[in-house]
């Protein structure tokens, strides 16, 4: 624990000089440590002069900060409103089900962990996803269960 306050004073230090510094914080942070801890939040709010309330209220309001790890691999389903009208909904609800996942969680052997996303730019190539960094486009189940596969699900 004192090693994560040491380093998180160190973010918190390297980025506080920012204009508009929470953000870079939390982003740090995540790099460091995977996920943005708890315990972090009232550290961050009261190098900002801030409340804990407003800390957390950024925090939970961008939905790529993460409380707990991710998997090994991730896989982001894009929701947006091209994509529904390429099937989103349709391929979403079959992914959950197959992956035995709901939206933010990891599987149990840590492989995969599972997030919406709301565009990736590539809207005429619906649905589309993000899986470890790298854009797909046309995504599909033949798609999702390589990368079951992959994760070991």
């Amino acid at each position: 624990m004192a090693a994560t306050e040491g380093r998180l004073a160190e973010i918190i230090a390297a980025h506080r000089h920012l204009e508009g510094p929470m953000l870079p914080i939390l982003h740090a942070v995540q790099a460091e440590f995977g996920h943005v801890p708890q315990e972090a939040l009232p550290q961050i709010a009261e190098a900002l002069n801030i409340s804990r309330a407003e800390a957390h209220g950024v925090m939970s309001f961008y939905h790529d900060f993460r409380t707990s790890s991710a998997g090994t691999h991730t896989l982001k389903l894009c929701r947006a409103e091209a994509c529904q009208a390429m099937g989103c909904d349709d391929l979403a609800a079959r992914a959950l089900a197959r992956l035995g996942l709901d939206w933010h969680e990891t599987s149990a052997n840590g492989q995969l962990t599972l997030e919406p996303v709301f565009c990736l730019g590539l809207c005429a190539c619906g649905p589309s996803a993000l899986y470890d960094g790298e854009v797909i486009g046309r995504m599909d189940m033949e798609k999702i269960e390589a990368i079951a596969t992959e994760a070991g699900l």
